[in-house]
């Protein structure tokens, strides 16, 4: 069986670590049709737009895509190419699973979480309104006049959504998700005891879908501030963590630590019609075309969308060889040596070639 998947190289290292990628996925032997389509900074140079809209008509067609990192402005500059993938595809599962492997400098060990981010809504919803603007003028009149605490005229605005329909969607998806890979656990994060109302949402939103499945799963509910602690002291006591959009972003990233860092670090965004996969890592424009960076993070990613593509044998080979490349500790990058200055570390294209020859 042959698939169509939408490749999507992004800017900066994208390129190399899909190409890594691309080679693993079809040293495997499943047939991949890959229909490649600029995004980010090569598609403005191009198009005039980061994310053109017969991009998003490719993933609707073929169901799956996977990509690269792609650069997002801090502050200014275009709005997240990211956001606006998972928002106009509907991708409401962000997953992200942090899984220790043997050879990688960390900390830890034995660390295996997965993270589901609700995509679509919280501040993440891009529903802002920069200061001076008449718009943001507007908004503070109108809530200053509904409260006695008042907003600051010198003030940008940021609104965040928080849905019942949303919260609910996320929080069953990754309950279905612990039962199907017989994990123990799901543990809600929020920070209900200061927003009452929108985390304070998801938290009974949280609790009614638990109900469903009181006496299958075990569940709990953590203020994001303690789960961070959590989370770097006692590891072990969670399982499968639920969160809104912002916390979960942050979230990921910690456990993205305690396993060795984002180089190592996979993710899908799932939707009804579409799914994404993607490394958690940004698109370190400092390294592009220097064969330097791992593509340990793209190449897993592309074990979830075998997983997805229902091609779990290749799905489990690839990531066996991936481990052994790891542990063997020979044909990596600079920064899964024990000292980064290694001279023997290899670049991101023999990385791959390397887990290529465990797969052949």
């Amino acid at each position: 069986m042959s698939y169509r998947v939408t490749l999507l190289p992004g800017d900066g290292i994208g390129p190399e670590v899909t190409t890594a990628m691309r080679k693993c996925v079809e040293a495997t032997g499943v047939k991949i049709e890959w229909e490649e389509q600029p995004v980010g900074e090569f598609a403005i140079k191009k198009y005039g737009t980061p994310l053109p809209d017969h991009v998003l008509e490719s993933v609707r067609k073929n169901k799956v895509a996977i990509k690269g990192p792609i650069v997002t402005p801090i502050g200014t500059g275009f709005r997240s190419v990211n956001v606006q993938l998972r928002q106009a595809l509907d991708l409401f599962a962000c997953v992200r699973p942090c899984k220790s492997y043997e050879g990688v400098r960390s900390r830890y060990s034995k660390i295996d979480l997965v993270i589901f981010r609700e995509n679509t809504e919280d501040l993440y919803a891009g529903i802002e309104f920069d200061i001076g603007t008449k718009e943001a003028k507007q908004l503070i009149q109108e809530i200053n006049g509904l409260q006695k605490r008042q907003i600051r005229e010198d003030s940008a605005i940021s609104i965040k959504p928080i849905s019942v329909f949303c919260s609910k969607r996320i929080v069953k998806y990754a309950f279905e998700y612990a039962l199907k890979h017989n994990r123990k656990k799901v543990t809600a994060v929020h920070k209900a005891n200061i927003m009452k109302f929108s985390d304070g949402l998801f938290l009974r939103s949280a609790r009614e879908v638990a109900e469903e499945y009181k006496g299958k799963m075990e569940f709990e509910d953590v203020i994001v501030d303690n789960m961070c602690m959590q989370l770097v002291q006692k590891p072990e006591l969670y399982d499968v963590l639920v969160l809104p959009n912002l916390y979960g972003d942050i979230v990921s990233d910690l456990c993205a630590g305690l396993i060795g860092g984002l180089g190592i670090a996979p993710g899908a965004n799932i939707g009804t019609e579409c799914s994404l996969f993607e490394p958690v890592h940004g698109s370190a424009p400092k390294y592009a075309g220097k064969n330097k960076v791992n593509p340990t993070a793209t190449i897993l990613s592309g074990v979830l969308m075998l997983r997805h593509l229902h091609e779990d044998a290749a799905a489990d080979r690839l990531e066996t060889a991936v481990k052994d490349v790891i542990r063997e500790k020979k044909h990596v990058t600079y920064d899964m040596k024990d000292d980064r200055n290694d001279p023997s570390a290899v670049g991101t294209q023999e990385m791959a070639e390397a887990i290529c020859k465990k797969l052949r």
